[in-house]
């Protein structure tokens, strides 16, 4: 394992749309790996693939309950509404208040191509909203209520 280096505000990187992860193998699982020990390096609660330069749909999540991974995460159900604030390892230093689904519930693989899904409230929605927004280019400030 490694500690990667994150991709800071201003890297065209952040603004793109990453593509589907096809092969699920070691290559995947040392990157998953990596992304994890650098989340955990950086202090934060999660990491999307291309804050590390990896045009790829997965990211890591941890809010104090144990690593989960997602490989081409899809949201398939919010409902609710929070209010709070919310920093990203991309702008480190900077936080803003950000609406965000209170429950949602996301289609993913796991790193060995499986199906899961995951349901998420509070924090964990928050994360799940946040890391999956990565994947389509958007960043928090993007959401940012004005």
């Amino acid at each position: 394992m490694a500690i990667r280096n994150i991709v800071k505000n201003g890297d065209e990187i952040l603004r793109k749309v990453c593509r589907t992860q096809m092969a699920f193998d070691d290559r995947l699982a040392c990157i998953l790996d990596d992304m994890a020990e650098t989340m955990y390096a950086a202090d934060g609660v999660g990491l999307a693939a291309p804050q590390v330069g990896i045009l790829r749909r997965y990211c890591v999540i941890d809010i104090g309950e144990g690593i989960i991974e997602l490989v081409n995460p899809v949201i398939e159900e919010i409902s609710g509404k929070q209010l709070g604030q919310e920093g990203c390892l991309s702008f480190p230093g900077e936080y803003a208040d950000v609406e965000r689904p209170n429950k949602v519930t996301v289609r993913a693989q796991d790193r060995h191509g499986n199906n899961i899904k995951i349901t998420g409230e509070g924090l964990l929605a928050r994360a799940l909203c946040h890391e999956i927004d990565h994947l389509d280019g958007i960043v928090y400030k993007d959401r940012v209520k004005k």
